[in-house]
C-alpha cells in the first residue's frame, strides 16, 4: 500500500510528508477540508486531534475510497459489525463514536435497586437492545486500528509498539458509560529489561484510576488487551501473564479461569500447532484493583491471531492468510464482532481486484456440524463463481489483480456491495 495523498489548499502531500502535521494545523479550524487523493477528484476528509492531527473519513464515505485505500469500507453486513452499528455502536460525529456494552465499567456498592411490585401491570415494556460483548469492543478496536487489514508494505513492522499505538488512537474518540475508552484502555509498551522502572511508573499512572474510586463505586474497571503467555497456579488463584507486562500478572478466580479454558480450548490450543509460525493469542481482559496495585480479572476474552497479529476464526485460515501474504495481496479480514457464528462470513476480502472487494471462504471438514452448515449457505448464497477452498484438497488459483489483464466474473453477492460504515 502507498502512503496516502491527502490535497490540502493547492498542495498534494503524502501522508508521511514532514509537513503534512503544519499543513494540517493551518485548516484545522477552518471550513475547510483534506481531500484523500485515492481516487480521481479526490474524497473530503475530517481532521481530528490526538496529541497530533490526524486525518479521518467523513461519515457516508467509505465507499468512495478505492478498495485499497485505508479509509475504504466494505459493506457492514460482511462482518458482525453490521449488527451492532446504529445501535449499540452510535456516531454521532466524525470524531465521537459511542458504544453501548453489556458489561459494567464499575461496580456499586450498598443495596440492590428495588424490583418493584410483583404482581399489576408493569409501567413499561421495553424491547431489548444490542449491547456489545468484551470480544465485539476487542473486535471493534481492532477494526478502527487498521489491524484486520493486510497491505504488504505492512510485512515485518507489526511490532507491540506499532500494535499500542494504534489501538490507542483506535480508542480516542469513542465513549463508553459516558467517559473515553482511551482513559481505561491499558495496552502493554515493549518490555526492555533496562527500562523496567520507568515502564512500571508509566502503567501505574495509567491505571491509577483503579485504585480511587469514589464514594458510591467499590470499584472502577480496566481494559487491558495484550497477548496471553500462559496461566499458572497459584495460593490466590491463577495468574495470567502477559507478554510485556512479565512483573505484573493478572489474577483470576481458579474456577472463572476453568470456564475460559473450558470456552477457548480450540484457541489455547491453536498455539501447539505443527506449524512453522505459531499463532498467537490476543486477550481482553476488564480488570480492577483488588488490593493496592493487585489486579483482578472480572472477565475476559480471547481471539486467535497470526504471527503478524491478523485475526482468525481459527487455524483453518491461517493458510489461506499465509498464502496472501506471501503473494503480496491485500485482503481484510472480516470479524465477528457479536455475531453467533464466523461462518456465514467471507473468511477474507481481496482488496485488490477488479471490481472492488472480493469475498474468499474456507470450508474445513473440522468445522463443528452447525458452523459447516453456515459456511456451505454462504458459499451457496455467494453464486456459482464464488471463490471456494476446501482445505482437504489444493488451495485454488487466487483472483487475479486489477489490471493484471484477466476479467473477473462475479455477481454484486459475491463481492459485495460498497456501502458506508462507521470509521
Amino acid at each position: 500500500m502507498d502512503a496516502a495523498k491527502y490535497f490540502i489548499r493547492g498542495v498534494t502531500l503524502l501522508a508521511t510528508d514532514p509537513g503534512l502535521q503544519e499543513a494540517l494545523s493551518r485548516v484545522y479550524e477552518s471550513s475547510e477540508r483534506p481531500r484523500c487523493m485515492c481516487v480521481r477528484g479526490g474524497v473530503e476528509m475530517y481532521i481530528a486531534k490526538h496529541g497530533e492531527y490526524v486525518v479521518k473519513r467523513m461519515p457516508g464515505t467509505g465507499d468512495m475510497h478505492h478498495p485499497t485505500c485505508q479509509s475504504f469500507e466494505p459493506e457492514p453486513g460482511l462482518s458482525g459489525l453490521g449488527e451492532l452499528v446504529g445501535e449499540a455502536i452510535v456516531e454521532h460525529n466524525p470524531d465521537h463514536v459511542e458504544i453501548r456494552t453489556d458489561f459494567p465499567f464499575s461496580r456499586v456498592s450498598g443495596k440492590a435497586m428495588p424490583r418493584g411490585e410483583a404482581n399489576g401491570e408493569p409501567p413499561a415494556v421495553n424491547a431489548p437492545r444490542k449491547r456489545m460483548s468484551l470480544r465485539a469492543v476487542l473486535h471493534f478496536l481492532y477494526h478502527r486500528a487498521g489491524l484486520n487489514r493486510w497491505y504488504p508494505a505492512m510485512e515485518g513492522r507489526r511490532s507491540q509498539g506499532v500494535i499500542k499505538k494504534y489501538l490507542e488512537l483506535a480508542a480516542a474518540g469513542v465513549t463508553l458509560k459516558g467517559e473515553t475508552l482511551d482513559k481505561r484502555l491499558y495496552v502493554p509498551e515493549p518490555f526492555r529489561v533496562a527500562d523496567k522502572e520507568e515502564i512500571g511508573e508509566r502503567r501505574r499512572r495509567k491505571l491509577a484510576m483503579l485504585l480511587s474510586p469514589g464514594d458510591d463505586v467499590a470499584y472502577k474497571m480496566a481494559i487491558v488487551i495484550g497477548q496471553f503467555n500462559g496461566a499458572e497456579q497459584s495460593a490466590y488463584g491463577r495468574k495470567l501473564l502477559v507478554k510485556h507486562m512479565p512483573d505484573v500478572p493478572l489474577y483470576m478466580e481458579s474456577k472463572a479461569w476453568e470456564r475460559a479454558e473450558r470456552a477457548y480450548a480450540a484457541t489455547l490450543q491453536a498455539r501447539d500447532a505443527d506449524l512453522e509460525r505459531k499463532p498467537m493469542v490476543v486477550m481482553a481482559a476488564l480488570i480492577y484493583a483488588k488490593r493496592e496495585h493487585l489486579y483482578q480479572v472480572d472477565s475476559l476474552s480471547m481471539t486467535l491471531v497470526s504471527d503478524q497479529w491478523i485475526p482468525l476464526e481459527g487455524l483453518h485460515e491461517l493458510p489461506l492468510v499465509e498464502e496472501l501474504q506471501r503473494q503480496g495481496r491485500a485482503f481484510l479480514k472480516p470479524l465477528r464482532f457479536d455475531a453467533k457464528s464466523g461462518a456465514c462470513f467471507p473468511n477474507a476480502l481481496l482488496l485488490d481486484t477488479e471490481g472492488g472487494p472480493f469475498p474468499l471462504h474456507v470450508v474445513s471438514a473440522f468445522l463443528d456440524p452447525k458452523e459447516q452448515s453456515a459456511k456451505e449457505k454462504a458459499v451457496q448464497a455467494a453464486g456459482g463463481d464464488a471463490w471456494v477452498w476446501r482445505t482437504d484438497q489444493a488451495l485454488p488459483a487466487l483472483p487475479p489483480r486489477a489490471g493484471s489483464g484477466t476479467a473477473l466474473a462475479g455477481s454484486n453477492a459475491a463481492r459485495g456491495q460498497r456501502v458506508s460504515e462507521v470509521g
